[in-house]
Formats: structure tokens, C-alpha cells, sequence
């Protein structure tokens, strides 16, 4: 008997290793036909996982919930890292309105349907309004990663689906407790989203600083440590400041961002590292949440989740735009295509576990509707989403390819690095020579990209702006090298040619 219970155990497990490292194949693969056929790559995920329910039995909304939430931290944190300061800095203003004002009365309009629509009490229609009412950053930063978008309107959906969750989240745990207890107090409930979302910010930007510093101080004798120390100082972001009931995921993003925009050791490590690991947890947490539902129950709601998804799309998302630029410098045409690519995804699926596991009446009904909204959400407008902007005349051109990198694997006894320098124009070392550079005897500059090609440094080979330098120096030294291919102090862009 023990024997025959230790293989199927045995069994068991390795199957299960078998079907993961299956459904990760074939993940990987989808995303090959999602581009070509313009869909996001999340529909045919969730479309695996809802095919493998007619097979597998799943209904834990808790590990749902976990593991979504464990998948948040690292898409948010890999989306932070690429997002770039110098374009979000440009959009703070319109993306936290779109965050705050926009996902609140996106909640009461599409609330409002759906009180009637689904036969809910008020507060259930809030809730259903407040669960779909913010964009995905999963769904956002997969989307448009590979779209040549104008970088201004990428910026503000970028910035947005980042921030709006704490709005979403603190919409939907309020709700709830009113539900289950309808004498909680407004004020209280006020303050305590003020106290998230102020924490949030504190945490993600003194832990961002903190990281920062750890990953260039630390010594560590592996370079592939420096990577796995980023996600677990992203992971304490999360849980420091969800202790503290303060806003985790605004608090990772805000990290990430600090972290993505500073000059980091084995910078190319880290970021590599973490868009794969990205990748592996929108994989996993789609398939996984697709497993959740049932395709049978779907059918029950068909119509009243089209009409919902319909007046999502048209209705409630526009006005909530409309409310939250309309005195800022967006056109008409910016404004529409803001409308149209604030994509639902893994956020509201996650949060409609929370109604289940409160035990809410009706979340059963709630958490399938809300899943039939993702999937259009994702099909309709997913896909769509570059045909709209060409038809506006949004498209910004080629999106650029970082074509290179370069970083010794194994430094951390030998205290040197290879550092990556941007020549700006009328830096001290423009138009010299290598060897008249003044450069520190320690510093080797190992190659130079110039217009994509890579070019041998010799002594003679002079210094131009917008050349991509790779130097080989002392970890001590970065921050003097770095210093001499920066712009002169008082001197601005184009000066020289007047």
C-alpha cells in the first residue's frame, strides 16, 4: 500500500511539473501568433486555462487571489523599470486624474448599469463598478510594449494603469465592508484611502532610494544574485507597506520607476532577468485565472455582460476621460484613443475574488461577469488598438531597440564593472581624441556604439555626442567618469551652433 501510494505521489507530482512546463510552452508560442494576428497575447492565456477547466477542477478563489497578487508585484515592478521618468514626469498631471477622478466615476456609471442590468442592491452595483473600473497594467504594458504610440499618450496609459489599482482596491474592500456593514463610517473610509495612497508614494520612494543604493553597494560574488535581489527588495516594498496598510502596488511602482531611471550595477542583468520572470507570471496568473471560471457559467451572463462590456467601452470610460482632461492639452483625438485603450485584465478578475471569499451574495455572479468583461475588454479593444491610432494619426514612428549590451558576468571580487555612457553634446570630452580624454588610468573603454555599429576604440578615435561608450573602470571611479560625458554646466542644447 505505501508503495503504491508513494508512486502515484510520485506520479502526481511529476505530471504536474509536466503540465507546467507544458502550459509555459505553449504561453510562449501563443505570443508568437497573438502578434501576428493582433490580438493580446492574454486572451488565447486565459483561452488555455478556461480549455484545461473542462479537465482540471479549480476553485480556490484564495490561491487565485495569492498568486495574482505575487504576479502584480513583478509585471508592475518589470513595467516600472522600463518605464522612462523623463516622458512619465510630462504626464503626472492627466495620469493621476485618469487614476483617481477617471476609475471613480467610471465605478458609478457602470455601477449604475449594473444594478439593473444583474438585479443587484446599489452597493453590489458599486461594487461590480468598482472591480472593473480601473485599466490593467499587465494588460497595458503587454499591449503596448510592441506599438509605435506616440510616446506621450504610451506615457499617460503607462502611468495610469501603474497607479489607478490603490483607487480600485480601496474602492472595493470599502464597498465590501459597507455591505457588511452598512454603518462604516465615510470619513473613515476617506482617510484610510488618503493614508494608502500617501503611504504608497513615502514607501516606494524611500525603499526606491534604498534599493538603489544596496544594488550598488553590495558586494556580491555572482552577478545573477543582482537580479534576484531586485525582486525580493520589490516583494518587501509590497508587503512593508501592505503591513502598514499603506498602497503596495503604488509603492512597487513608484520603486520601480526610481530604480528603472537611476544608474544601477549590472543594470542589463536585472532588467533581462526581469522581463522574463514578467512574462512567466502573466503566463502562469492568466492561465491560472482562467482555470477559475467555468465556460458554462458564461453562457448564464453572455448578454448581460456584452451589454455591460458595450456600455464599459462606450459609456463610462469616455465620460470618465472626458471629465479628467477636459482642461488639460489633450485633443479630441487623443482623448478617443485614451477612451478606447484602457484595457481590463488580470486587476479586475483578481479583485472579483474578494467578493467570494467575503462570502458577498451574488460574487459568484459578479466574478463572472466581470471575467466576460476582461476577455472582450481584451479582445475588442486589444486588437484595435493600433488600427485606432493609425486611422487618428497617432502613431510616433519606429518604436526604438536598444541594440546592445554589454556586462562582464563575473566582477563581484574583483570590485570593477562595465558601466554604459550616453555622450551628450557639449560634454568636456566631445571631439577628443580617446587618449586626450583625460580619462582615469584605470578606465578602459571597451567599445563604442555609433549609429547602431559597434566601433573598436583606439587611442586615436575621437569622442562624439550621442555615441554609446562601454568602459571598463573601478567601481569607485563610476561617478567621476560618468560626470566627464555629461553637458557643461550653463550651457544649453544647441548653443554651439548659433
Amino acid at each position: 500500500m505505501g508503495k503504491r501510494g508513494g508512486s502515484e505521489l510520485d506520479f502526481t507530482v511529476d505530471s504536474s511539473i509536466l503540465l507546467f512546463s507544458t502550459l509555459l510552452i505553449i504561453g510562449v508560442i501563443t505570443t508568437k501568433f497573438s502578434s501576428r494576428l493582433g490580438v493580446p497575447s492574454l486572451v488565447f492565456f486565459i483561452a488555455v486555462g478556461m480549455v484545461l477547466s473542462r479537465f482540471i477542477y479549480f476553485d480556490s478563489a484564495y490561491l487565485t487571489q495569492l498568486f495574482g497578487v505575487l504576479a502584480l508585484i513583478v509585471i508592475l515592478f518589470e513595467g516600472g523599470l522600463q518605464t522612462k521618468w523623463s516622458n512619465v514626469r510630462k504626464v503626472i498631471a492627466p495620469s493621476a486624474t485618469l487614476a483617481t477622478v477617471g476609475v471613480f466615476l467610471t465605478t458609478v456609471i457602470i455601477g449604475a448599469f449594473a444594478k439593473y442590468i444583474l438585479d443587484l442592491t446599489w452597493l453590489e452595483g458599486m461594487l461590480f463598478g468598482a472591480i472593473v473600473g480601473s485599466t490593467d497594467a499587465a494588460a497595458i504594458f503587454a499591449v503596448l510594449g510592441n506599438k509605435n504610440i506616440r510616446p506621450k499618450l504610451t506615457a499617460t496609459l503607462e502611468a495610469e494603469s501603474g497607479t489607478n489599482d490603490p483607487m480600485a482596491i480601496f474602492l472595493t474592500i470599502s464597498l465590501i465592508e459597507l455591505i457588511q456593514n452598512p454603518d462604516a463610517s465615510f470619513l473613515t473610509l476617506i482617510l484610510g484611502f488618503v493614508w494608502q495612497m500617501g503611504l504608497g508614494l513615502v514607501m516606494g520612494l524611500l525603499l526606491g532610494k534604498l534599493s538603489v543604493w544596496v544594488i550598488n553597494k553590495i558586494n556580491l560574488d555572482s552577478s545573477g544574485l543582482y537580479p534576484v535581489l531586485s525582486m525580493a527588495l520589490a516583494i518587501l516594498t509590497y508587503s512593508g507597506t501592505a503591513m502598514l496598510h499603506g498602497s503596495g502596488l503604488l509603492a512597487v511602482y513608484v520603486m520601480a520607476v526610481l530604480v528603472g531611471n537611476s544608474d544601477l550595477t549590472y543594470r542589463h542583468s536585472i532588467f533581462r532577468f526581469n522581463e522574463g520572470f514578467a512574462w512567466m507570471m502573466q503566463i502562469s496568473m492568466f492561465i491560472l485565472l482562467g482555470l477559475l471560471v467555468f465556460p458554462d457559467q458564461l453562457l448564464t451572463v453572455i448578454w448581460q455582460g456584452l451589454g455591460l462590456s458595450v456600455l464599459l467601452m462606450f459609456v463610462a470610460r469616455p465620460i470618465g476621460v472626458l471629465a479628467s482632461l477636459i482642461f488639460m492639452k489633450f485633443n479630441v483625438k487623443e482623448m478617443t484613443f485614451l477612451s478606447w485603450a484602457g484595457l481590463r485584465g488580470a486587476v479586475p478578475i483578481v479583485l472579483a475574488t474578494y467578493p467570494m471569499i467575503a462570502g458577498i451574495e451574488h460574487s459568484q455572479r459578479i466574478f463572472n461577469v466581470v471575467f466576460f468583461v476582461v476577455l472582450t475588454s481584451a479582445l475588442i479593444q486589444g486588437s484595435t488598438i493600433s488600427y485606432l491610432a493609425g486611422k487618428l494619426g497617432l502613431l510616433g514612428g519606429k518604436k526604438a531597440a536598444v541594440p546592445h549590451t554589454l556586462e562582464l558576468v563575473s566582477i563581484g571580487k574583483t570590485h570593477s564593472e562595465i558601466i554604459e555612457i550616453d555622450v551628450e553634446e557639449q560634454s568636456s570630452v566631445e571631439g577628443k581624441e580617446i587618449r586626450n580624454a583625460n580619462l582615469p588610468e584605470e578606465a578602459l573603454v571597451t567599445a563604442i556604439v555609433r549609429n547602431e555599429k559597434i566601433i573598436t576604440p583606439k587611442g586615436r578615435t575621437r569622442i562624439q555626442s550621442d555615441d554609446i561608450l562601454y568602459v571598463l573602470l573601478p567601481k569607485a571611479l563610476r561617478e567621476q567618469v560618468k560626470g566627464m560625458f555629461v553637458r557643461k554646466e550653463g550651457t544649453e542644447k544647441g548653443e554651439g551652433n548659433e
